[in-house]
Formats: C-alpha cells, structure tokens, sequence
C-alpha cells in the first residue's frame, strides 16, 4: 500500500496492457455476467475494456476522495504531514486531509453493492481500484473499519461476494468459474 497513488489519474501504462493481455483468455468467462461495471479511474475503464466487459462506469466505485493528498503515496504523505496521517489511519472517522472518511468510504462502497440486483443467478462484475476492493470487503463482511488495512488486493485478481443486502459472504473462486480447492 506504501507505493499505491492516492486518486491514481494515471492510465494504463505498457506493463498495465501487457499485464491484461497476458489474463485476458483467462478472465473472459467473467464478461459473461449479467452486469458489468467499473470505476471512473482511467486504469479500470481501460482494463474493462481491454477485457471485452464493455463496463458501465459508476462513480459511485471511484476511489476514496483524498483532498489535498491526491495523487500521493501513502510514504509521500506520511513525510508532509506525519500527525496528520497517524490520525487518519487511527480513526476512520478522520478526514485530516479535507477529504472523505475511511468509514464514509467503506459505506459508499457497500451501499452501491447494496443497490445490485440480488436475483438468483445474476452475476456482477466491477472492475476497480485495490482500494474500491478492500472497501467492498470489509462492507460485506462486517468487518471492523481497521480490517481494511489487512486486505491485500492485486492488479488483476479476482474476489467474489455473493448474496443479497445485509447478507454477504466471500466466495473465493478459481478464474474458470470453479470452487477453490484447499
């Protein structure tokens, strides 16, 4: 997460479309769902589309607004306003840097999760930040605001919630589609 772009506005760079073409084959039974959305962020709608979702962007999957740390690392932060930050990733009701709050966040997130279709065999698939991720997590779980720094989330994989509002669950799966196997 030290290295993670608060706000990334950058685009998909050659290692970025390299990176979708190489999973590609592998991600495209995922185009298949019923609804296809993903973030404002340029680098999820140029993934989207480099998959074949054709995705619907949703601004309610944009990252969490940073304020005046836009387009830093947590590290950049870390060295311009260290109490700042220290306050921030203590409380999740915090905004030290003018923007929204890690709770204010993790609720957006869950509420457009909330607003899915939640029919029998209706399948969804966003396309968005590792931040976006960790957030829709920890809304599906009930897990504590502080979980959402336990969460690793890489380019390219693939996490799946099922259920309806209220009642979410993890479902890990393989990419063809198959229960993961331990």
């Amino acid at each position: 997460m030290l290295s993670e772009r608060f706000e990334d506005p950058r685009p998909l760079d050659q290692a970025g479309w390299s990176e979708v073409q190489r999973v590609a084959h592998d991600l495209l039974p995922l185009a298949a769902a019923d609804l296809r959305y993903c973030s404002p962020a340029p680098r999820s709608r140029a993934t989207g589309e480099g998959l074949g979702y054709a995705p619907l962007v949703q601004l309610a999957l944009r990252d969490c607004d940073m304020g005046r740390w836009r387009g830093l690392t947590l590290g950049e932060a870390m060295a311009r306003e260290p109490e700042a930050v220290d306050a921030w990733l203590a409380d999740p009701r915090s905004t030290p840097h003018g923007g929204e709050s890690l709770l204010d966040f993790i609720g957006r997130v869950g509420n457009w999760l909330d607003t899915r279709p939640a029919e029998d065999g209706c399948r969804v698939v966003a396309v968005a930040e590792p931040s976006v991720i960790r957030a829709a997590l920890v809304y599906a779980l009930k897990a504590p605001p502080a979980t959402y720094w336990s969460i690793d989330v890489r380019s390219l994989s693939t996490i799946g919630v099922a259920g309806r509002p209220g009642r979410w669950s993890l479902r890990l799966e393989s990419v063809c589609g198959q229960p993961t196997r331990a």
